[in-house]
């Protein structure tokens, strides 16, 4: 499209190319490739599964080779909370009535949420007669400005969980907990990362503010807290129905946050040799945090094992133009196992100078371990997939990116019997200990497009490659299976009604 002077200085005000606005309205015409699921992972099959002894093995190896290394936890926060509440929404918009079973659970398990009795405060002694006749006021009083404020705050700030001594936390909260118990670096310093939106940036670091003195008293820890922003140069243009550039009333063209792929750059600026990676809502109460910390740090100690031999046979490859047949054998079987790779067939044609490129290159790449738990049937999770050139690699695939009319890959995308729970621990460093830049590791043709609605108007918006998708494609991919006891996301309010949320310690 020819772009107007107003388009052009907007398009730079936000650090964007027309060059690669263009190319995004092509995307809405002419859509992603599909991606070509191969099969589903189990056991020996590109799936790790950890017997008790070996557990305890990573737990040690990370305990042990963790303390030279610098780490930091890494949370995407900034998503607003205001989807956990569409049920009560539709309740106060009059959409449904107090015979919607959510609404009814809401108002029957009203003291069993860790944020009643704040509320509670607000309702005073018309507490019992308003619960008991299903108020709107309840509601009201807990998503408005003139009560809770709910409907308005990110999830981090939320109360999640009320414990036996009536003590409460956030979400954030439970993160600062986490990070003390598996991701503190031998000089005792916790650093952790939070992704946030600039409208929540104060409210969350006046909260920070009051509760970090708490939490490092308790763990005998120091916490190092660094925030960003979603760069507003991820944003994606958006189309109508018809592919057409939506535009405000002031004549602006629209562009919308380009999911959570857009984090790949804050992800990027982080400094530090392992980074873990989970979702500000994917908590639990105290007493069942324990399987986390172990895993999480199990997780940490199946990086540094692979690593080691990643870094092993780079040295080895370096500088040279020649391979020994067994030690060739040996990293392409080191690939297809333990890096989810395997190597087309076109590899065998190559000559030998071509092939220790080859297999350096593949060797020479970023790392993330991904946390899988066992669920049948969900559709999107992890999976072996095939590329054009015939190779096959380990991939966490969306449901969206595959092409649901052929049958045949759809009976893969259902038979999966695992789920992503966004649960990564990543190696970001070289065997030379060099920061790789992680734009260069990403798939530009796996985003998707959906459609949304904005101001009552459907529209059609670009998702850029997810964060743990195809922001990571061309990563060094290992799954490990955890237990579902660390996955435990809050996605409505009544899922705090969930055992894992209520806090018995």
């Amino acid at each position: 499209m020819k772009f107007t002077s107003q388009d052009l200085a907007q398009i730079k005000a936000i650090g964007k190319q027309p060059e690669e606005v263009q190319s995004q309205l092509d995307r809405f015409v002419n859509g992603f490739p599909d991606i070509e699921l191969y099969s589903t992972v189990s056991k020996g099959n590109g799936l790790t599964i950890l017997s008790k002894e070996e557990l305890k093995q990573c737990i040690t190896r990370y305990e042990k080779g963790s303390a030279a290394k610098q780490l930091c936890k890494f949370v995407p926060a900034s998503g607003a909370a205001s989807r956990m509440f569409k049920a009560l929404y539709n309740f106060l918009d009059g959409q449904t009535d107090e015979q919607d079973e959510g609404v009814q659970t809401f108002f029957n398990d009203f003291d069993n949420f860790a944020f009643s009795d704040e509320l509670a405060a607000l309702l005073g002694n018309e507490k019992e007669e308003l619960l008991k006749n299903k108020s709107k006021k309840v509601v009201e009083l807990l998503l408005s400005e003139t009560g809770l404020n709910y409907g308005n705050l990110p999830k981090a700030l939320l109360t999640f969980h009320k414990y036996k001594d009536d003590s409460v936390t956030k979400a954030i909260d439970e993160h600062l907990v986490e990070g003390a118990l598996y991701c503190a670096g031998s000089n005792d310093k916790v650093a952790i990362h939070f992704t946030v939106s600039e409208e929540h940036m104060s409210l969350i670091k006046s909260h920070l503010e009051k509760i970090l003195p708490i939490f490092e008293k308790k763990f005998d820890k120091q916490y190092i807290i660094t925030f960003s922003v979603q760069d507003k140069a991820t944003d994606t243009v958006a189309v109508d129905l018809d592919n057409q550039p939506i535009r405000k009333e002031n004549g602006e063209l629209l562009f919308r946050p380009g999911g959570h792929g857009a984090l790949l750059k804050n992800l990027d600026a982080i400094d530090a040799d392992i980074i873990f990676i989970k979702n500000i809502d994917n908590v639990a109460a105290q007493w069942l945090i324990q399987d986390t910390i172990d895993y999480k740090k199990a997780l940490g100690g199946v990086l540094l094992e692979t690593q080691n031999k990643i870094f092993d046979y780079c040295q080895k490859l370096q500088n040279s133009d020649s391979i020994d047949a067994k030690l060739e054998e040996e990293i392409l079987e080191f690939l297809g196992m333990k890096l989810g790779y395997k190597a087309p067939n076109s590899y065998n044609e190559l000559a030998e100078p071509q092939k220790v490129a080859f297999l350096f290159n593949k060797l020479n790449r970023p790392m993330r371990i991904c946390g899988v738990v066992q669920s049948s049937n969900t559709g999107g999770g992890p999976f072996w997939v095939k590329h054009p050139d015939g190779a096959l690699s380990l991939q966490l695939v969306e449901t969206a990116q595959v092409n649901l009319q052929t049958p045949a890959q759809t009976t893969i995308l259902k038979s999966s019997e695992y789920a992503n729970i966004t649960d990564l621990v990543c190696g970001v460093r070289d065997f030379e200990g060099n920061k790789f830049d992680l734009m260069k590791f990403r798939d530009p043709d796996t985003g998707f497009i959906a459609e949304k609605s904005q101001g009552g108007k459907v529209l059609k918006a670009m998702e850029l490659p997810g964060l743990w998708n195809g922001a990571m494609s061309d990563w060094n991919t290992a799954f490990v299976e955890v237990p579902m006891t660390t996955f435990n996301p809050v996605k409505t309010v009544l899922d705090l009604l969930n055992k894992e949320h209520q806090g018995a310690l």
